[in-house]
């Protein structure tokens, strides 16, 4: 199977899947209560985890993106919640990410994933511009593994790839709702479960 027939069969599967609603929406209401529960990461343990984390972090991003209909906030609440970092208030701040600000521009799968790593790997002192250069550089990395995954890293872009078109949703509530009926929140899981997938296997490799 091609790359772009494997691309092809994930989408395919995200449009039949049959969504938990009540569950996916208790586990939201549940983290919004009480916060993204602290974790200790130990890098022996999760090493051998790895490939049982990345599958279970890509279909959290897939529900966290149907459920939240917002690629950004789906990607970064699957890696956050798996790796116990930051809060709500993040993925808040995160609304308006879906192909920045809705034009079709870096997908959420990058943003999202971007975010995690500042938390995990960036430092509190702003100054410090050697871990921002390391950061950095793990981003580059993420993101030319992502364009070769996918293809592409701009939203118009992938969805070509999901829709044979640019749906273009945010130009207008007419093309919104087009959208919809497309199934574009079930079939728009490709992208924060390939970006959330392989943002977890660079976090994973990077503890020490």
């Amino acid at each position: 199977m091609s790359e772009r027939e494997a691309l092809k069969a994930k989408v395919d599967e995200l449009e039949e899947r049959s969504w938990d609603i009540p569950a996916l929406e208790a586990r939201i209401k549940t983290l919004a209560k009480d916060g993204i529960p602290r974790k200790t990461l130990k890098r022996d343990e999760m090493l051998a985890e790895k490939q049982q984390i990345m599958d279970r972090v890509q279909q959290r991003a897939e529900e966290y993106n149907f459920i939240t209909k917002n690629c950004a906030q789906g990607t970064a609440l699957a890696l956050m919640e798996e790796f116990g970092l930051g809060n709500m208030e993040i993925i808040k701040a995160l609304t308006p990410f879906p192909g920045i600000g809705g034009t079709g521009e870096i997908c959420g799968g990058i943003t999202g994933s971007l975010i995690t790593f500042g938390l995990l790997f960036g430092s509190d002192n702003a100054l410090d511009f050697e871990v921002a250069g390391r950061t950095i550089g793990i981003a580059q990395e993420f993101m030319a593994y992502f364009e070769d995954e996918i293809g592409y890293m701009h939203c118009a872009n992938i969805q070509e790839v999901i829709f044979g078109h640019n749906m273009d949703p945010g130009a207008s509530p007419e093309k919104m709702e087009a959208f919809a009926k497309a199934k574009g929140f079930e079939k728009c899981g490709l992208a924060p479960g390939i970006g959330a997938r392989l943002a977890a296997g660079f976090i994973i490799d990077s503890l020490t």
